[in-house]
């Protein structure tokens, strides 16, 4: 009997290659494939690791294959795979359904030319990506990435769906969600992270915690407001099917959940609202129950932490993660990032000397991290200060900053020090939360002048940083272009106007080009006693080209959407 040969495509670290390879008989042949050049792949210690272990075992390893022409990387001879796996596909962080919808459907296409007669392609999707009946939850056909559909393209049809189950392959770890917090890496939020960690383990016993809690907390809405109200409306809201099975998938909080929820925020799906006041469904949610919302702090697992059996006062217990919040769109503020939690309890007694000790420390350590890349001699470029609140328990942490020039902001808040909340009772300890925001701490210790950087899949970024040393960034983009675009549209006279909502859409639409909204006027019609709002977009990347047609086709869609999610009327 002739060996069977498979073909694995788009792989990322090679984990999946490697596991599958050490599960298969002799008989099986394997060529393992990803688009990537060699050297790229070489600098990923876990690929090398994978990479190695093929290479025992025999198996074949091509880079520079593109699923999409799959023709041209085998000859003829070397064609007639019985079986192309492909997991989770997908054209990048940025990319929407319809970019992905095309991947898959030249995927299929190539197919054909390479796979022997009765072979099989296998796809792993996230949940709801496929649109069809057995994605749970299921997304509206035009939201999905339609694969039957795709499939046929290429002459194929769809003949089973079953669980990907990463326990048949272990050592598997898909690479769709690079967890900057996740070692090994060099990723500059990863060091100021383990840096901050290490600095404040010298005054205190340290306990690291594993960020395993869902990025959609059960019953935040009732924490959230104890700690901040705006944190509530500012959320992003996401409705949850009846289907209790479409519940708990998305609130497990496992990895393939966090590249799901990620790809849904880049493509808008979880920004969907109805446009009432905030703070009235707000309430309704608390009520209801009917909706959850992507964690807008670490925060929202506190009780979690000091309720747990292990919980030792006078330690400081480090939570790490990714947190999610709609905002303006402005030079330092992010909907996406990864925050720092530290949490201490002691006893009621000792509050005043445990709160000046944490408070002396955080204050050291950040001053030194902001100020290393000084040259001898020169005068502090940033400057720490703890703001005291009008609630007389809480701060909020300034950085007064020179790094970024006059025309950038000066004073940035990167962080929190609470010592009180109305919902955390814990026998007779007290707590303080220190709550610091990672990538606005990284941009001001490497002089990152734009949050999206830290989020670009561009190796040429991640080359600039050394292990354990910190220099200045110098961008690899020089000179971008600009392109600024004015909007002007009629508000509907029944509904209020959201401009955190029109920022967001904003954002979504333009898939983060969009870097300064600048409202211009106000106009009242005089006899209709209309009023209209005329606005300026400039667009800009960072880390692509980006072409004049590519912004007129996205603000031509910014107009589509504020029209259908907003209730206003472009002019």
């Amino acid at each position: 009997m002739a060996p069977r040969r498979l073909l694995l495509v788009g792989e990322g670290n090679f984990s999946f290659a490697a596991a599958l390879s050490e599960t298969l008989d002799a008989c099986t042949r394997v060529t393992a494939t990803c688009l990537q050049r060699s050297a790229d792949v070489a600098g990923n210690p876990v690929a090398r690791e994978n990479l190695q272990r093929l290479r025992e075992r025999g198996t074949e390893v091509r880079f520079g294959v593109d699923c999409t022409q799959l023709a041209d990387a085998f000859k003829p001879q070397h064609r007639e795979f019985d079986r192309i796996y492909f997991n989770f596909p997908h054209c990048g962080r940025k990319a929407g359904v319809a970019k992905n919808r095309e991947l898959l459907a030249k995927f299929f296409q190539s197919c054909k030319d390479v796979l022997a007669n009765e072979g099989e392609v296998h796809v792993a999707l996230c949940r709801g990506q496929g649109g069809t009946p057995a994605d749970k939850p299921r997304r509206e056909w035009h939201d999905s990435w339609q694969v039957v559909a795709m499939a046929a393209l290429g002459g194929f049809i769809l003949s089973d769906v079953h669980p990907f189950g990463c326990e048949a392959v272990p050592g598997y770890k898909c690479t769709g969600y690079r967890d900057f917090l996740a070692a090994p890496s060099c990723h500059p939020i990863k060091t100021i992270n383990e840096k901050l960690i290490a600095e404040l383990g010298k005054a205190f016993p340290l306990k690291r915690l594993k960020c395993s809690f869902p990025l959609l907390p059960e019953g935040s809405p009732s924490v959230l407001t104890s700690w901040n109200c705006d944190s509530l409306s500012a959320a992003f809201w996401i409705s949850l099917c009846e289907d209790n099975s479409n519940s708990e998938s998305l609130t497990s909080g496992t990895t393939q959940d966090m590249e799901d929820f990620l790809e849904l925020f880049s493509e808008f799906s979880l920004l969907k609202d109805s446009g009432r006041d905030r703070k009235q469904e707000a309430h309704e949610e608390i009520c209801g129950q009917t909706k959850v919302c992507l964690r807008p702090s670490l925060l929202v697992h506190v009780q979690a932490v000091i309720q747990a059996p292990d919980f030792l006062p006078g330690s400081l217990h480090v939570l790490s993660g990714p947190v999610f919040q709609k905002c303006h769109i402005l030079p330092f503020t992010m909907p996406a990032f990864h925050e720092t939690l530290f949490i201490l309890g002691f006893n009621k007694n000792l509050k005043d000397s445990y709160l000046q000790s944490l408070l002396d420390h955080l204050k050291g350590t950040l001053d030194s991290l902001l100020n290393q890349t000084l040259l001898e001699g020169s005068k502090l470029s940033s400057s720490v200060e703890f703001v005291f609140q009008p609630n007389g328990n809480d701060y909020i942490i300034n950085v007064k900053s020179h790094n970024f020039g006059s025309d950038c902001a000066k004073d940035l808040i990167i962080g929190s020090v609470a010592t009180s909340a109305t919902s955390i009772v814990h026998k007779d300890q007290c707590f303080m939360f220190v709550s610091v925001n990672l990538d606005l701490l990284a941009m001001l210790v490497w002089g990152i002048s734009d949050w999206r950087m830290l989020w670009t899949f561009d190796h040429r970024f991640l080359k600039h940083f050394v292990p354990g040393k910190i220099e200045s960034f110098k961008s690899y983009s020089l000179y971008p272009p600009c392109y600024v675009h004015d909007i002007s549209f009629w508000l509907d006279e029944k509904k209020e106007f959201d401009e955190l909502e029109f920022h967001t859409v904003a954002r979504a639409v333009s898939q983060d080009t969009v870097i300064s909204i600048q409202f211009l006027s106000s106009f009242q019609h005089p006899e209709t006693q209309q009023v209209s709002l005329c606005y300026r977009l400039t667009y800009q990347t960072c880390d692509k080209a980006l072409t004049q047609q590519q912004v007129a086709s996205m603000q031509s869609q910014f107009r589509k959407e504020i029209q259908q999610r907003l209730h206003v009327t472009p002019r």
